[in-house]
């Protein structure tokens, strides 16, 4: 390893770019290259996921997807960043226990107080046992420093949320694939610009980049024998890694006065953190509403999501997923400009626009039907 540094060192290139280069290729190519064995097996085995209430496909389709990013991730990231598991003890135990939930929910279906109580434990292990936890909340609601027992409950419940908000997206192609991209550059340019004590979370941020390119080939495939989903395994491992890469990125302009830490302030940091993940949160909240007025458990599936109106209005799985991401992008850039302004204010707007975002497929509809 001195003899690559030194290397390096003679050749003028920063080891940081070395490592962001070749994380995002090879963890591209581990999952390019080994997801074809994961859809000959799981043809061969009927490992399918079957049409179902919530499904937007109508055949049966591959749907171990995740266990190829587990690999590229879990290998690449273990390799490239390996200070963040230096950092956080507990982050590759965490998921390798979401892999073997993803895995099981994908093949015999886990009872949802199962699966609950799985994620829970998995949370547990990174907020108390890595203390990767919102610690504060920068004026928003009028609240700032949090109590620890609080912090751990509010991050737990965070996390939990969002795993579960991410899977609730991946319901057309490309979508939850395309979103986990978007928010990783979001992030990674994030931590990139706020200097190098935060570039392993940058290389993190690439390998997920490279990893989930790598599954979009497939999962965006036009031929059938090819195409193939993420799955619970895939959704709930990019959900638990965008909430850690939030809450760290939060965390960071908190000043813990440390000497080798440096200090950064953004009172809307919150509210950023928030724009990045709107669209599984907007999603699940709109669904939930949705299921509550209309007396139904909000639980159960059904087809509220946006994506599910956008293909009501009759557009393909990808032109729903472009329509989306950009839209999605149009909030970030809302929340970045007024960065600086009242951080309850911006969560509002940020909120409203991601309701309006919600809603609007559902007014064409209704303006499209005759009177």
């Amino acid at each position: 390893m001195d003899e690559i540094k030194d290397l390096l060192a003679q050749s003028g290139i920063p080891q940081f770019y070395v490592k962001l280069g070749l994380g995002f290729l090879c963890s591209f190519l581990l999952t390019f290259y080994t997801i074809p064995t994961v859809v000959k097996i799981s043809r061969r085995k009927n490992l399918m996921d079957e049409p179902g209430a919530r499904s937007s496909h109508l055949r049966k389709i591959p749907n171990l997807g995740g266990i190829s990013i587990f690999y590229s991730l879990a290998v690449c990231a273990s390799i490239f960043a390996f200070e963040l598991f230096d950092m956080y003890k507990f982050l590759f135990a965490s998921l390798v226990i979401l892999l073997y939930i993803g895995v099981m929910d994908d093949i015999v279906v886990m009872r949802a107080y199962k699966k609950l109580f799985a994620q829970i434990i998995v949370t547990a292990l990174i907020v108390i046992g890595s203390d990767v936890r919102i610690r504060s909340f920068f004026g928003l609601f009028g609240v700032y420093e949090l109590n620890y027992f609080f912090s751990v409950a509010i991050s737990i419940f965070t996390f939990i949320v969002l795993i579960n908000a991410f899977n609730l997206i991946d319901g057309i192609d490309g979508l939850a694939g395309g979103y986990s991209i978007l928010c990783s550059a979001m992030f990674g340019i994030s931590y990139y610009r706020l200097g190098e004590y935060n570039y392993p979370l940058v290389v993190l941020s690439g390998v997920i980049i490279g990893s989930v390119i790598g599954f979009l080939y497939f999962n965006l495939s036009n031929y059938r024998q090819n195409k193939i989903f993420m799955g619970d395994t895939g959704s709930m491992i990019l959900g638990f890694l965008l909430a850690f890469t939030a809450i760290c990125f939060i965390d960071i302009f908190i000043d813990k006065q440390l000497p080798e830490v440096p200090r950064y302030y953004l009172q809307s940091a919150p509210a950023i953190a928030m724009a990045i993940l709107i669209l599984p949160i907007i999603d699940t909240l709109n669904v939930f509403l949705i299921r509550i007025i209309s007396g139904k458990s909000p639980l159960v599936a059904d087809k509220n999501h946006i994506h599910h109106s956008l293909l009501r209005l009759g557009l393909t799985h990808r032109r729903s997923t472009v329509y989306i991401l950009l839209y999605y992008l149009f909030i970030v850039s809302v929340a970045y400009f007024f960065r600086h302004i009242n951080v309850n204010l911006l969560l509002l707007v940020i909120i409203v626009l991601g309701f309006v975002g919600a809603y609007l497929p559902k007014v064409v509809l209704l303006l499209r039907k005759p009177v």
